[in-house]
């Protein structure tokens, strides 16, 4: 395989996980608490290629080298359900999982028949005490901006809220779930975030942008794929005219 063909080929693949990376992005566009994925590129010297090439002028080729998360927040939408719950700053709730703690900015909780407070999927919400709020008669939940739950004026538990560093070693659970990859990690309290009761928090995706980059994307993969063709077509020409000059 020629240097042409081998550059265009790892483009298009590249390409193709940008778009998987892209769809899926639009597809949670209005999933409550999801934060968009995006590619960190890099470039890496070929083995294929550099036997097509003088020492001394390897060629490199396009990888997507890792994804990374955006966390920025979402907009916070009033919805007036009390058991609807946003975060204004950095911070996550915590959830127990069915493997350990997990982290989500979904705010669209519920009560189980238990009556745990739980998120949508049933995973309990915990608390700094790594309790689970229980409720205690039909009255309305009450949040504070500290995260404390209350009903009838009696407190149930002041909800986990944590924060990530830069270098926490987390990847996602889902869509809107989040879990640190090593088990001796531990998340940080949240330092300046309040609970908003009533709201919940948006996806951070832009539908507008996502598009743009969608149809540009596109544009590329229909260049490479040229490139591919191209390239297929000067080596076939090159046979040929071998095999009139040899004839």
């Amino acid at each position: 395989m020629d240097p042409l063909t081998i550059a265009a080929a790892s483009g298009l693949r590249a390409r193709t996980e940008t778009l998987d990376l892209l769809a899926n992005n639009l597809a949670n566009a209005a999933t409550s608490g999801f934060k968009s994925d995006h590619e960190f590129y890099n470039l890496y010297v070929s083995p294929e290629v550099q036997a097509f090439e003088s020492p001394g002028s390897p060629t490199t080729v396009p990888v997507i080298e890792k994804n990374w998360i955006d966390f920025s927040q979402g907009s916070l939408v009033r919805t007036d359900n009390k058991l609807d719950l946003a975060l204004d700053g950095k911070g996550f709730f915590t959830a127990k999982g069915p493997t350990g703690p997990l982290y989500t900015r979904n705010g669209s909780f519920r009560l189980s028949p238990k009556g745990e407070l739980t998120t949508v999927e049933g995973y309990p919400l915990l608390t700094e005490d790594n309790k689970t709020i229980q409720s205690q008669s039909d009255s309305p939940l009450q949040v504070s901006q500290e995260g404390e739950v209350l009903q009838d004026g009696q407190t149930l538990g002041k909800l986990r809220l944590v924060d990530f560093s830069a270098a926490s070693p987390v990847a996602k659970f889902g869509n809107t779930y989040f879990q640190m990859t090593d088990p001796l990690a531990k998340p940080a309290p949240a330092a300046a975030v309040q609970v908003q009761q009533g709201k919940i928090e948006s996806s951070n995706v832009s539908p507008a942008e996502s598009a743009v980059r969608l149809v540009n994307v596109m544009r590329q993969f229909e260049m490479l794929q040229r490139a591919i063709t191209l390239s297929s077509q000067m080596n076939r020409s090159a046979v040929e005219e071998v095999a009139k000059v040899t004839s």
